[in-house]
């Protein structure tokens, strides 16, 4: 069943903010035709950079890419600016392009973990999971502390019903960021999962993740969407160990007993 994560859109968990801050949620779609503009003459490398990274945030892929492009040609060896076109070009499910920009990025920066995390999306995305472990780990040996890390990690172990080692990767995930798996984000690349059941078994996982740390809260709103997603063994919640610590919680109760969140 974990093997129906079939598509992994523009999350994961892969990495947008490339210079210093990584996510770990999808954004919202591309724009439907992205319109490729022209690109005014006269700009320097980083404002041609920075205008990109406007339009990316716009969902305006197509035109952030020719922007990157542009960038390129005045900065031919910027392992970030690869790696940023490598996104736009990932937004817009060109692969192989997105792969080369990746690989161009390594090349001139063997060091460059979020380039390597973006091939492991790559790899995911056409589900070599070996390859993308593979990547995912080379990311973490580089930098063991970026959550989105161990949380694309894990949703590839998720896909391979390796749950004991999906486990581990989403607990260090949230040890390293709290939020990581439920915060909304406005850019990134992470896994969608794409079966309502995948979906239903995915959120009950990560409720009994947040369960043994004890988070409520956010216990509560995995169950919520694994109430949603249909479900079957939601009333395991009872008997499971995971959550000993939150069973009293009221907010459980009413998700058990099917009551809408108010």
């Amino acid at each position: 069943m974990a093997r129906r994560i079939l598509y992994v859109i523009v999350i994961v968990t892969v990495l947008v903010l490339v210079c210093t801050k990584s996510v770990s949620q999808a954004p919202a779609q591309a724009r439907a035709e992205p319109v490729r503009i022209q690109v005014p003459p006269g700009l320097t490398a980083t404002e041609l950079e920075n205008k990109g990274d406007e339009l990316r945030r716009e969902k305006a892929y197509a035109d952030a890419l020719a922007y990157y492009q542009a960038a390129l040609k005045k900065d031919a060896n910027n392992p970030v600016l690869f790696n940023k076109a490598g996104i736009a070009e990932l937004q817009l499910n060109r692969l192989s392009e997105a792969q080369r920009n990746f690989e161009r990025a390594i090349k001139r920066d063997r060091n460059y973990a979020d380039a390597y995390n973006n091939l492991g999306v790559i790899a995911y995305i056409r589900k070599n999971y070996t390859r993308a472990i593979r990547q995912y780990q080379k990311a973490l040996a580089l930098r063991e502390e970026s959550a989105p890390f161990h949380s694309n990690l894990g949703a590839t172990y998720f896909a391979q019903n390796m749950m004991e080692q999906a486990v581990a990767e989403y607990s260090r995930a949230l040890q390293l960021d709290p939020e990581v798996l439920v915060r909304s984000s406005s850019g990134g690349v992470a896994a969608q999962i794409a079966s309502p059941e995948a979906r239903a078994q995915y959120w009950y996982l990560l409720a009994k993740i947040y369960a043994k740390r004890g988070d409520c809260e956010h216990c509560v709103h995995c169950l919520r969407k694994a109430q949603e997603e249909g479900y079957r063994g939601l009333q395991d919640v009872n008997k499971d160990p995971e959550f000993a610590s939150v069973r009293e919680d009221p907010r459980i109760a009413e998700v058990l007993a099917g009551k809408s969140h108010q």
